[in-house]
């Protein structure tokens, strides 16, 4: 199978992810400007990974917040924090990024982080003209429930790049399903942080570094 069209998850395939005790502090300081100087560790917790709309409405009523502008304000916390990292040099680019200077493929990109964190990246990084599209995360609580592995953004981008034959490429089973739902083959790449991760899912490929794509595009 020959591909004229890839698709990157951006964190911990592109940059490198961000440390979790960031994304903490940053939730931290989401509720802190809400005037909630101890929140309970749980609503913390969830509110900095892996919540659901129902989560964040549960959360924000036990504190009589507003779930869409506590959200808007906990993304753009967030991505604020990540902005940081990368300045200070703390989230950069993986090496083999460069293996894009000369791939034979329309590339884009399709993110659970938001939009606001994804544009900075490309920018600061100067990459943005490696790619034909970007897709990260909208700042509303609905946009949760669109994230991989729903298939909603990457089908967008899928569209916009409208290639004859696309893959995938993530470092989360979330990433793989999403190419799934979306009926495209996918690419699990073991950074180091996937080394001995033992995968529930089926990738088409699993390969090592972004270098593996000019085998497998040329296939």
């Amino acid at each position: 199978m020959r591909y004229d069209t890839v698709v990157f998850d951006n964190d911990g395939v592109l940059v490198g992810r961000t440390r979790f005790d960031v994304l903490q502090t940053a939730t931290e300081k989401t509720f802190e400007k809400f005037d909630i100087s101890d929140p309970e560790p749980e609503y913390v917790e969830d509110m900095t990974i892996g919540a659901t709309p129902e989560r964040v409405t549960t959360v924000c009523n036990e504190y009589g917040l507003d779930p869409e502008r506590f959200w808007r304000v906990r993304d753009q916390t967030m991505s604020g924090a990540q902005q940081a990292e990368a300045r200070a040099g703390r989230k950069t680019p993986y090496d083999d990024i460069s293996v894009l200077d000369d791939l034979d493929a329309a590339c884009g990109i399709v993110s659970s982080n938001q939009q606001e964190t994804v544009d900075f990246l490309l920018d600061h990084f100067d990459i943005r003209d490696h790619f034909e599209t970007a897709y990260g995360r909208n700042a509303t609580v609905e946009s949760l429930d669109l994230r991989k592995p729903n298939s909603h953004y990457l089908d967008r981008a899928l569209a916009e790049l409208d290639g004859d034959s696309a893959l995938f490429v993530g470092d989360n089973e979330s990433d793989i399903r999403a190419a799934e739902n979306a009926g495209i083959d996918s690419a699990f790449i073991r950074r180091p942080h996937r080394t001995d991760w033992e995968l529930n899912v089926w990738p088409t490929w699993d390969i090592d570094s972004l270098d593996d794509l000019h085998r497998i595009c040329r296939a």
